[in-house]
């Protein structure tokens, strides 16, 4: 059925409770932030109608309601290549030393750990962002040969499946990507470029394992993420009793908004930590294969961007680049 071992994974998900509870601290935070602020911006609409009558307010509440809403989506949009950097990448960094029997070094906290493997692997913010954007790109490539087979399969009504199945496969590889940048921290490369370069061609050699793995995950991880919507559901109502106006839709997003933040906090790190676990029992002991590099190289220009950033990158640092 699927090849991780799940009371592993949990158990290193215990092992690193200070990064479980600095999620749970940050995407919380940013929950409570879009409810705020939502709340703030539909009592400011209200305000502004009660110059006009009782439709006008009712539907400036709801616009005060989207605009704050959307205005703390921008920002964390903004603050997305931080998430990765400080707290994404250097929780994998600690479940990558832990699964080789690493641990934090004697007076020196297992976030502090994580994040200085992470400096000393991507050196900044923008490197390891843009890294994980190529990624992302090369396995999307991957998945596309997936849903070309499935294309030509003389199966009836098939066709009318395949936007779904696009759709999931995209999904799955949202939980991949960390797992090629965890190649890097394992091997101690010193060329990020080039590791993530080698570490999406042994993922092409296994894809299969690999996407099958993940697909199981993605099941498991977005119907607990639905029961805890469900359960979110009431709480989330009573509070958008306590807003003026109309705005009883926001209950809806309010649970949703719990319910992601439990998959990003918790939910996704033990996906990925499984993911970890079939990767590197997959490549135990493989070498690129040339035939694989050339594949990836004609189906991916983003694969041969990875090859450009390589070459230039020189002690650490982009070619041209100097030490301060």
């Amino acid at each position: 059925m699927w090849d991780f071992r799940l009371g592993e994974a949990i158990g290193l998900m215990v092992k690193t409770l200070p990064f479980i509870v600095l999620r749970i601290v940050v995407y919380f935070g940013i929950t409570l932030a879009f409810i705020l602020i939502t709340g703030i911006g539909a009592g400011i609409g209200w305000g502004i109608g009660a110059f006009g009558g009782a439709d006008f307010q009712g539907s400036s509440t709801v616009w005060g309601g989207i605009i704050g809403f959307g205005l703390t989506a921008g920002v964390l949009f903004l603050a997305r290549a931080w998430l990765l950097y400080m707290v994404k990448a250097a929780h994998l960094a600690v479940i990558v030393e832990l699964l080789d029997g690493a641990s934090a070094p004697d007076g020196q906290t297992q976030i502090a750990y994580g994040q200085q493997i992470v400096r000393e692997r991507f050196v900044e913010v923008n490197v390891l962002f843009a890294i994980d954007q190529i990624v992302k790109g090369v396995l999307r490539a991957v998945t596309g040969l997936v849903r070309g087979l499935l294309s030509i399969l003389p199966i009836p009504g098939l066709q009318q499946i395949i936007g779904l199945v696009r759709a999931f496969l995209n999904i799955a590889v949202g939980f991949v990507d960390e797992v090629i940048l965890s190649y890097g921290i394992r091997t101690r490369a010193t060329n990020p470029w080039e590791s993530a370069r080698t570490a999406l061609i042994l993922y092409g050699q296994n894809y299969k394992d690999m996407l099958k793995n993940a697909a199981w995950l993605v099941v498991v991880t977005y119907v607990l993420a639905f029961v805890i919507f469900l359960l979110a559901l009431a709480p989330a109502g009573l509070f958008v009793m306590l807003l003026p106006g109309p705005v009883s839709a926001f209950s809806i997003v309010i649970a949703l908004l719990f319910a992601w933040s439990v998959k990003a906090a918790v939910l996704e790190p033990l996906a990925i930590t499984c993911l970890l676990q079939v990767y590197f029992d997959r490549i135990a002991g493989q070498q690129p294969d040339p035939e694989w590099e050339q594949r990836l190289d004609g189906l991916s220009g983003k694969f041969r961007q990875l090859a450009e950033k390589g070459t230039a990158w020189v002690s650490g640092r982009p070619s041209g680049q100097s030490a301060n």
